[in-house]
Formats: C-alpha cells, sequence, structure tokens
C-alpha cells in the first residue's frame, strides 16, 4: 500500500487519540482495573446467570437481576473459600518467623555457609578478618522477617485491607450491572468512539474476550496445578503438611509473574526450608529437595505448558512474549512483567481492526 499524506494523517490522529486513551487510562487506572476485573467475572458468571434466568418455579420465571445477585454471590463465596484455606496458613507461618532463633538456624547450616565462605575467598582473595558469609546472612534474615518488619507489615496491612474493602464493594457493584444488563461492558466502550467504529470496537472486544479468557484460564490452571505438584512432591519427601502446602501456594502465587515470579518463589521457598526443615533431617538436606523438586517441576512447566500458555492462547510467538515481558518489565516492574501479556493482547487487537494497512501490524496480528 502506497503511503499518501492522507493515510500519514490518519496514522498521527489516530496515534494521538491512542496517546489520550493510554494516557486516561493510566490516570485512571484503579477505575479501569475495576471495571476490567467486573467484566471478567462477568463473562464468567454469564453462563450461570443465564441457566437461572430460564428456570421457571411453577410458572414463576427467574429475573434477571435475581439471577445476577445469586451469580454473584456464588462468584464471591468460591473465593471465599480459596482464601480461607490459605490465609491461615500465610499467618501461621509469618508467626512462626516472628519466634526464630536465628542462631539455631545459623547453626544448622554452619558447614555449608563456612565452605561457601572458604571459597568465595579464595575466589575473591578476600581477607577472613574483613568478610563473614554467617555474620551477612544472619543479619540479612534479621532484616528480611525480624520483629519490626513484621509489625510494619501488619501495619500496611490494616491500608491494604481498607482498600481491599472499596475494590470490593466497587467490583461487585460493577459486576452486578454487567450481570444484569448482558451487553452493557460493550456498550460503555463503544460509547467512547464515533459510530461508524463501532462494528471494529465489537469485532476486537470479541477477539480481546475470547484471548483474556484463555490466557487467564490457562495461567490459573497452571499455577494449580504446580501449586499442587509442588505440595505433593514436599510432602512425599517428609515435610509436614502446612510447610509443603505454603511453598506450594507461593509457588503458585509467584508463577503468576513471567520469568521473574517462579525466581523469586524459589528464594522464599528456600528461606522457608531453612528456618523450618524436614523433621529428623538436616537443613542441606531440606533445602536440596526444594530445589531439585522445583527444577524439575518449573522445567516441565516452562518447556511443556508455558508455551502452550504464553504463545498459542494469545497467538503471538514465544520471542515476541519475552520481548514484551522484558520491556514491560524494565519500565514498571514486577507489575509490568504481570500485566505485560494482557495489555499487549489489547493493543495487537485494536491495532489489527484500526491499523492492519500497515505491514508491521499485519505481521504481528496475522494469527489473530
Amino acid at each position: 500500500m502506497k503511503t499518501t499524506p492522507q493515510t500519514v494523517l490518519k496514522f498521527i490522529v489516530g496515534a494521538v487519540i491512542v496517546t489520550a486513551v493510554l494516557f486516561l487510562v493510566w490516570y485512571f487506572s484503579s477505575i479501569v482495573v475495576y471495571i476490567l476485573v467486573s467484566a471478567v467475572l462477568a463473562v464468567m458468571g454469564r453462563p450461570l446467570v443465564k441457566r437461572l434466568s430460564d428456570l421457571r418455579i411453577r410458572g414463576w420465571r427467574v429475573p434477571r437481576w435475581l439471577a445476577a445477585l445469586v451469580t454473584l454471590v456464588v462468584i464471591w463465596a468460591i473465593f471465599a473459600a480459596c482464601f480461607s484455606l490459605f490465609v491461615p496458613l500465610v499467618f501461621n507461618k509469618i508467626n512462626q518467623f516472628a519466634h526464630v532463633d536465628f542462631t539455631v538456624v545459623m547453626s544448622s547450616i554452619s558447614e555449608p555457609v563456612a565452605r561457601a565462605q572458604h571459597d568465595l575467598q579464595r575466589l575473591f582473595a578476600l581477607p577472613e578478618s574483613t568478610f563473614s558469609l554467617s555474620d551477612e546472612l544472619t543479619t540479612a534474615m534479621r532484616q528480611i522477617i525480624d520483629l519490626d518488619s513484621l509489625n510494619r507489615l501488619f501495619s500496611s496491612v490494616i491500608g491494604v485491607v481498607v482498600s481491599l474493602v472499596i475494590a470490593v464493594f466497587s467490583i461487585s457493584f460493577i459486576t452486578f450491572f454487567f450481570l444484569k444488563e448482558e451487553g452493557l461492558f460493550y456498550a460503555m466502550v463503544t460509547a467512547v468512539f464515533p459510530e461508524h467504529y463501532h462494528e471494529n470496537i465489537t469485532r476486537a472486544l470479541d477477539s480481546v474476550t475470547l484471548l483474556l479468557g484463555r490466557y487467564f484460564t490457562g495461567i490459573l490452571t497452571e499455577s494449580l496445578l504446580l501449586m499442587i505438584a509442588v505440595s505433593l512432591v514436599m510432602m512425599a519427601f517428609g515435610m509436614t503438611m502446612a510447610d509443603a502446602a505454603f511453598i506450594g501456594l507461593i509457588m503458585g502465587a509467584m508463577n503468576v509473574v513471567p520469568y521473574a515470579g517462579p525466581l523469586i518463589g524459589g528464594i522464599l521457598s528456600v528461606l522457608v526450608g531453612i528456618v523450618t526443615p524436614i523433621e529428623g533431617m538436616p537443613v542441606g538436606y531440606t533445602v536440596l529437595v526444594i530445589v531439585c523438586t522445583l527444577l524439575v517441576i518449573k522445567g516441565m512447566d516452562d518447556f511443556i505448558l508455558q508455551p502452550t500458555l504464553y504463545s498459542k492462547r494469545v497467538k503471538a510467538h514465544p520471542l515476541e512474549v519475552f520481548l514484551v515481558i522484558l520491556i514491560a518489565g524494565s519500565l514498571a516492574g514486577i507489575l509490568g512483567m504481570l500485566l505485560a501479556i494482557p495489555s499487549y493482547t489489547v493493543l495487537r487487537v485494536f491495532a489489527k481492526e484500526f491499523f492492519s494497512q500497515f505491514s508491521l501490524v499485519r505481521k504481528l496480528t496475522e494469527k489473530i
């Protein structure tokens, strides 16, 4: 296609509009997140709403608003059941960390620490009097899980709880109306654009809903399977159910963050193994079990599940996905990596609808 002044002008106008929309999305990010989460919940609950709305009890048909309300209650009941299983594990472990005797912990790993210090001193020619790996590890562990840090954590939890209450109320309110009035989310989005773009916007929203639904379903399934697998293997090696479930929870939750999440989860899991080793076994054995288990299971996950999840489910090349995650991580850290794939998927779909005349856009969106 030849480049004409009209084409360039259309591209510039489109780029300005996209920039303005992205700025508004960033400025009102919390509200946008509420709306998007509500839209996802509405998509998940729509089949139940339809089934309930079709019910007839002695000639009385269940009204749509009641079906939407029951569906919303069911959704939150499922989330509450999940939290009730895992929240006690987290708080019990925090309480356990608060009463850790670091002298005992460091003495249990004194031999491997001494060997590591000897190797570091030989490698970097460090005098023995200026460096003590044992003291450095003790200081670092005290800073990570000391009582003051835990108190600050509990103080911040109060603020998080207040924000969470506001978020739950807002999401519940928005989700109820999305469930009650089918097509309301589409109407809200299309209302922002001129009428002659409504067909393009509707097609884009259909594609986004399908792709993101596949992506989120896949990543939640992957995290759940990883959590179960890690927990079962840990228990098979003699770890208590509480500690095994806690490590499984860490790995399952951190697995949602691409690439960096499992590494952070692995470090935290090793820390748990050092503080609370397998009963009757040395700390080194516990750490070895944790490291080997995570390497094997995550290796299988990376080579079997993730290629399907991160590339086929959003219909993008694996290298393309990796570079997007890397760029997003450089710009916005962990949060950027978490939102990279969903955001990129939305941008690709809308680019296909409005900028398909450009060869780069056609190349990036040819599989959608």
